[in-house]
């Protein structure tokens, strides 16, 4: 765990979504960082990874994180399992996933060397979650000691977490933030440090990283780029590596990749009972954190290496200068020139031009107000050229590379074509091309644009591709008033409004935020679906709290008052009223409940009620035992902020102070305390200690009517019983 700081996001005994309740702070990273929480609808534990401030509101980063939760698709118990994204009411966003209680490898690392068979237990276990990963063409790219869990300290469960920078196997594709590397120097495979990554690249990284777990410490790969350059073209130095361990780990980490095992799938096969014997390869530190170097950086810290070119490239290679504006493949293949044959295995400079590829991918990405970014392959000079035009019109990259297939067919060059030139008229758009499967999708604020293409591939698209084209029409400015009505159907536990909702009514990027109680998860997302058809890809916030159906009843009755700096302090009556904030008590529990009065309420009257969970109210202050409640009298003589005691310790109800609870397991879940202050006593006649919320909603109902005592604060918290 990892100490809270003053600035975190979250802090222990938060409420996130009204349903996860945080319990720590996991770990900090670059971009964001990493809570346990629970669930107090399922008690299921969760991990929260959020995005931290300054980049909540940057795109880019927001694609990683929805990067992220699209590897949800991935189904094995070998892949941490990714939920869905939310946004907090002040904007920051997080992403939800499952909770693996084990060790990560970095920490059995710092503990020793581990076993040649515990060795090749995780390697079996983490090659099957590769295996998925990779039939849904996601590539890791950042396989490291630290990005494997191992469930209860098991290696046959280890988990694979983090695919923050995962991506799809189109070489070239746009990574991170841009195009640039991302990994671990240490881990990484020799062709990542030039751009390519597939799953040769995830056997390479999980081969290096079983290494540094069986000998207890990471690889020295060198000290300075050049010394990184030219280790990476050796093998891994596995003298006193045991068999079959040997032979596994020396074709995993072949520096060229077509000499390592070309699947995850042949991995398994040759792993000791998998179907055949293995097949033997060919036989300070860089900092293990992840590099996400931006393609200047790595041009720079790589530049100034001069050399001249190998024997198999005529074409003279100019030499790199620091702030050129060249491609980084260029700088890259000037320095892998230097570590001599084994280099160009991973520079790819070597190979046949046109070598046959499978699957065949092409991705064009154009944001709103962003540049046009283009990678993958094209199966023609003329279509690569059209491509690296196309894209240099719009300001932006295209790192495509010359290749062949069978699947793509004849037509397959023209009819993507054609496609980016109906595209070319959407406000934002991206086309992502897998043999013939083609998946488009964009958005615009003229409906003539999205009636024309509509149209035009309504009959299919072209040059035999295959796909559905997902356009949306985004009303330039969407009024309120469509919403309110929306609004009104759903509002069954309260009224649910608009938060800061535009005068002029919502832009085409504007967010739609909602806030209110409602009855339960599946109104919440009944809501959220219906207001998400009304806004198109306008983003959808919903702050909804959900409450059962006595506080839902009582809900619609409580006076319309907004809440104050009056504040409501839970402890545990058994240990001397010591505070609880995350607000869970379990059976068995005395709650001790105080009011904290700021320094200047000093008048007015106060009433304290719970709505409990079994449909009862409990009025705890005023009551039959305890009849003043004026804010005067509860102060005394005391300034500043008086604590005012209304549920005691069973000590303190056995000497006759007042009610005490203690919890049992006939009335679990969440129940609320209401305090609301007003000017004169809430209610004509004391109501009893207890009643019925119908008795209570009847009360309330009569008491709106009083225009004699006006209502100045209402204040809330909720107080959940769980069964442990």
């Amino acid at each position: 765990m990892t100490d809270a700081r003053p600035g975190d996001l979250f802090k222990p005994g938060d409420l996130v979504n009204n349903t996860y309740r945080i319990e720590a702070l996991l770990g900090r990273g670059g971009v964001s960082d990493v809570y346990r929480a629970r669930s107090e609808i399922s008690g299921r534990l969760v991990a929260i990874k959020v995005l931290k401030s300054e980049f909540s509101g940057n795109d880019d980063y927001l694609t990683l994180l929805k990067r992220e939760e699209e590897i949800r698709e991935i189904r094995h118990d070998a892949v941490v399992r990714y939920s869905e994204n939310h946004r907090t009411p002040d904007g920051h966003v997080y992403l939800l996933m499952d909770y693996v209680d084990g060790p990560g490898l970095d920490r059995k690392l710092k503990e020793g060397p581990m076993s040649a068979e515990d060795v090749l237990v995780v390697c079996r276990r983490v090659a099957e979650g590769l295996k998925a990963a990779h039939a849904r063409n996601i590539v890791h790219r950042d396989l490291s000691p630290d990005n494997i869990i191992l469930r209860g300290g098991n290696p046959a469960e280890a988990v694979i977490i983090d695919f923050g920078i995962a991506k799809d196997t189109n070489p070239g594709a746009e990574t991170i933030v841009g195009n640039e590397f991302a990994g671990k120097y240490a881990y990484a495979a020799p062709e990542q440090l030039a751009g390519k990554t597939d799953a040769r690249t995830d056997i390479y990284s999980l081969g290096a990283l079983l290494l540094a777990c069986f000998r207890g410490k990471s690889p020295s790969i060198g000290k300075n780029p050049m010394e990184v350059v030219q280790n990476k073209a050796k093998p891994l130095d596995l003298d006193g590596v045991p068999e079959p361990l040997r032979a596994i780990l020396a074709r995993m980490t072949h520096p060229d990749p077509g000499s390592r095992f070309q699947s995850a799938a042949e991995l398994l096969t040759a792993l000791p009972g998998g179907g055949r014997a293995p097949v033997p390869g060919p036989a300070d530190d860089r900092d293990d954190k992840t590099v996400i170097a931006p393609r200047q950086q790595v041009r720079e810290e790589f530049a100034g290496v001069a050399a001249e070119p190998g024997p198999s490239r005529p074409a003279k290679a100019e030499p790199a200068r620091s702030g050129s504006r060249g491609p980084l493949i260029a700088v890259l293949l000037v320095v892998l020139a230097l570590a001599g044959a084994g280099g160009a295995y991973f520079a790819g400079v070597f190979g046949p031009r046109y070598a046959a590829v499978s699957p065949f991918t092409l991705t064009l990405v154009k944001r709103a107000g962003a540049p046009l970014n283009v990678s993958g392959y094209a199966p023609s000079e003329e279509m690569k050229q059209s491509l690296e035009r196309l894209a240099a019109q719009e300001g932006g990259t295209a790192q495509v590379t010359l290749a062949s297939s069978d699947a793509i067919g004849e037509g397959w060059a023209g009819g993507v074509l054609d496609l980016v030139a109906m595209a070319g008229g959407l406000d934002g758009w991206q086309m992502e091309v897998n043999d013939r499967a083609v998946r488009l999708s964009g958005r615009t604020s003229s409906r003539d644009v999205h009636d024309q293409i509509m149209s035009a591939l309504e009959g299919g698209l072209p040059g035999g591709l295959e796909g559905t084209p997902e356009i949306a029409y985004i009303a330039p400015v969407l009024s309120a008033e469509v919403l309110k009505p929306i609004l009104s159907q759903f509002s069954d536990c309260g009224p649910l409004k608009l938060v800061d909702a535009p005068a002029t009514g919502y832009g085409a990027d504007a967010a739609i935020r909602v806030a209110g109680t409602i009855s339960g998860a599946g109104q919440r997302d009944a809501l959220a679906a219906a207001l998400k058809a009304a806004a198109g890809e306008r983003q959808v916030a919903l702050d909804a709290e959900l409450l059962n159906p006595t506080l839902c009843l009582i809900e619609n009755y409580l006076p319309k008052a907004p809440p104050s700096d009056i504040g409501i302090r839970l402890g545990f009556g058994d240990k001397g009223g010591e505070e609880n904030t995350s607000g869970d008590f379990v059976v068995g529990e005395n709650p001790v409940i105080d009011v904290l009065l700021p320094d200047d309420v000093t008048d007015g009257y106060l009433s304290v009620s719970i709505l409990d969970v079994s449909g009862n109210v409990f009025h705890l202050l005023p009551n039959i035992g305890r009849t003043d409640n004026s804010v005067a009298a509860l102060r005394g003589e005391q300034s500043g902020t008086v604590p005012v005691r209304v549920a005691y310790t069973v000590a303190e109800s056995g000497a006759g102070k007042g009610l005490a609870f203690r919890v049992d397991d006939s009335t679990l879940g969440e129940s609320k305390i209401v305090v609301i202050r007003s000017s004169g006593p809430l209610f004509k006649q004391l109501r009893p200690t207890t009643e019925s919320a119908s008795g209570y909603a009847e009360a309330l109902r009569d008491q709106s009517r009083n225009v004699e005592t006006r209502i100045y604060s209402l204040d809330s918290r909720i107080l959940t019983t769980v069964t442990q």
